[in-house]
């Protein structure tokens, strides 16, 4: 999928995934040891109280029915979930369920799906989930411990990105039919105990059975069978890589579960792939699928008078953008020789000229990004003080200078001229890293080699700003050529880590934890599923993850996230691109929502439904 589509479903995806806790979690104290809880906080008391009969923002009148047509960019080959091989299709957590569910109003916080409750003791030591007894797979075979502690174990063995993240989960036991205990190798790591709820759920029974052919079922391999699940719905027809329709449960065990009223409201979600972005928005003018979520600015501000465009709503909702930060930019491969020299990183950055793109094809709708935090309180600010400063300090011999001197700032560019000087100090950095000019290009003094570079790109998308950024490195010898490759080498390159620079992005929630290993660690820089895209190894890196990971209290987690973010920055591991904190949407005027949507989020299309009379008007 195109890459800021994607930053943008990352980020979405990791606020939901960092609920990590209760309310008692943000005390230092632990006055009532390990009791049952009907929900999750990491922030503040929870919202709702036990026995509650739904989200106040849900419509429980929501009419059921109809038929809701999307469309995915690029393609699948597989419905295994859980593997880092293949491609598995956009909807498949419709199928498959996990022991919490998100809400939508709070950040950081989730209340029981598959568990009806949670437990763990005061260091955090371990977590107990305890199973609705109604919870069933769509056969009707109960959904048990056995099944929770069967796809963990398949989890951290074939996955080698999930074997990372759970690392300190030692052991998965089922102690009855429907409790299930993880127990750790570390104490006071306060997100530990919730995010092992986030993983879904599999049935061990029929994943070690026949399929209908009688052919053993291979958890370890691909497969285009459609798997069997316990969520609202299942998968119906498909062709390959092309399209997908999933279809609503109709005895779904948990339709009568709080955090489900009002909610998998349509009979029917179909998706047909496309590999051209523009030919699908072509195919949603001419009413082949219902939505649009935009990531063009231009298409946003010119594409939108075809002559059906009175029966389509446009709206512009800023809901989950509010419990997630992001970075998404130009993330150089330090596995790479000439990336390892920061000189060289910063240079990179001098030279991308974001108010000119933000002028000419932006139509002014973006802001530089400016932090690995970008757009949440966890951002760092000037220069650090207090806590952020105390923690900074059990680095300061292996960090650079400026983290405590400079607060970081992207290059501006409001004239010509701005983008001359900033290019003239780039080539001033690339003298000071070993490269001299030979011709019309940079060679390295030493090896004589050309300082090229490949950027890998997964669609069109970002090429008309790539583009502009090859010519203005061009201005000062470096020579990057931009390649586009479809969805599936992709994915695999990346993976494989087949790539000098890639266009990507990093969700954050506003409770950064273990994740945050994957993302810079240096034990994830070695592998290759793991999204330490850029290669970070770098033990004041390490040391700051760990003091996030482990903080004691809130005051204490923020600070030292802000100080991991001002080292990240300083150390230009990633040349910043730019973001709009609102979704852009459009969709044909047959459908409503929630008036008003969850603070945190468009519900779409959870709590969305199908509206009869509406859709009478749209011929």
């Amino acid at each position: 999928m195109p890459a800021h589509r994607a930053a943008t479903r990352i980020a979405l995806v990791l606020a939901a995934f960092a609920a990590s806790s209760v309310a008692a979690l943000a005390q230092d104290s632990c006055p009532d040891g390990e009791r049952e809880r009907h929900g999750a906080s990491l922030i503040g008391e929870l919202n709702y109280p036990a026995g509650f009969e739904r989200y106040d923002f849900a419509n429980p009148d929501a009419p059921k029915g109809g038929t809701l047509r999307l469309s995915e960019t690029g393609g699948f080959d597989t419905f295994n979930p859980i593997l880092a091989k293949g491609e598995a299709p956009v909807g498949l957590d419709k199928v498959f369920e996990t022991l919490l569910s998100d809400s939508m109003e709070e950040i950081s916080t989730e209340y029981g799906l598959l568990a009806l409750s949670v437990s763990w003791p005061c260091d955090y030591s371990s977590v107990t989930y305890r199973l609705n007894p109604l919870a069933k797979f769509h056969d009707g075979h109960p959904v048990t411990a056995q099944d929770v502690t069967w796809t963990f174990d398949r989890l951290v063995e074939l996955n080698p990105s999930q074997r990372f993240y759970y690392q300190h989960v030692v052991r998965a036991e089922a102690l009855d039919e429907h409790t299930v205990r993880f127990t750790f190798d570390e104490k006071n790591n306060r997100e530990l105990p919730q995010i092992v709820g986030q993983m879904p759920v599999l049935p061990k029974h029929w994943w070690e059975g026949v399929d209908a052919n009688g052919k053993q079922r291979n958890i370890a391999e691909p497969t285009l069978e459609p798997p069997l699940g316990s969520g609202p719905y299942r998968i119906g027809a498909f062709n390959v890589g092309s399209t997908l329709t999933y279809e609503r449960v109709a005895d779904y065990w948990g339709k009568d579960v709080n955090v489900n009223i009002g909610r998998n409201n349509f009979d029917m979600i179909s998706y047909t792939y496309f590999l051209d972005r523009s030919v699908e928005f072509e195919a949603f003018k001419a009413d082949n699928f219902d939505y649009w979520e935009e990531n063009e600015a231009k298409r946003w501000a010119t594409g939108y008078d075809f002559p059906k465009i009175g029966s389509i709503t446009r709206e512009e909702l800023p809901n989950a953008y509010r419990r997630s930060g992001l970075m998404v930019g130009f993330v150089p491969n330090l596995r790479r020789e000439q990336f390892r020299d920061a000189r060289v990183r910063k240079a990179l950055n001098l030279a991308f000229d974001f108010e000119s793109l933000n002028r000419t094809i932006f139509f002014g709708q973006y802001e530089r990004i400016n932090s690995f935090f970008y757009g949440i309180d966890l951002a760092s600010s000037g220069l650090p003080q207090g806590k952020e400063l105390e923690i900074l300090e059990t680095v300061r011999d292996k960090v650079p200078a400026d983290v405590f001197a400079k607060p970081y700032a992207n290059p501006v560019n409001q004239a010509q001229t701005d983008l001359r000087n900033h290019l003239r100090e780039a080539l001033m950095l690339l003298g000071e890293a070993g490269y001299e000019r030979q011709g019309e290009w940079l060679v390295n003094k030493e090896t004589g080699k050309p300082l090229r570079f490949e950027l890998l790109l997964n669609g069109p998308i970002i090429e008309r700003v790539a583009l502009p950024y090859k010519e203005d490195l061009r201005k000062i010898g470096v020579d990057m050529v931009v390649r586009t490759v479809d969805a599936s080498q992709y994915v695999n390159r990346v993976r494989s880590r087949d790539y000098d620079m890639i266009y990507s992005g990093w969700g954050q929630s506003y409770s950064p934890g273990n994740e945050q290993f994957d993302y810079w660690g240096s034990a994830a820089a070695d592998k290759d599923a793991s999204r330490n895209y850029a290669g970070i190894s770098d033990p004041a890196v390490d040391e700051l993850i760990r003091q996030v990971v482990f903080a004691k209290d809130r005051e204490t987690l923020v600070a030292a996230t802000k100080a991991l973010d001002r080292v990240l920055l300083a150390n230009q591991y990633v040349i910043p691109s730019y973001a709009a904190r609102k979704s852009r949407i459009a969709y044909w005027s047959r459908f409503s929502h929630p008036d008003p949507l969850p603070e945190y989020s468009i519900a779409f299309p959870d709590f969305w439904w199908f509206d009869a009379a509406k859709a009478e008007k749209v011929k």
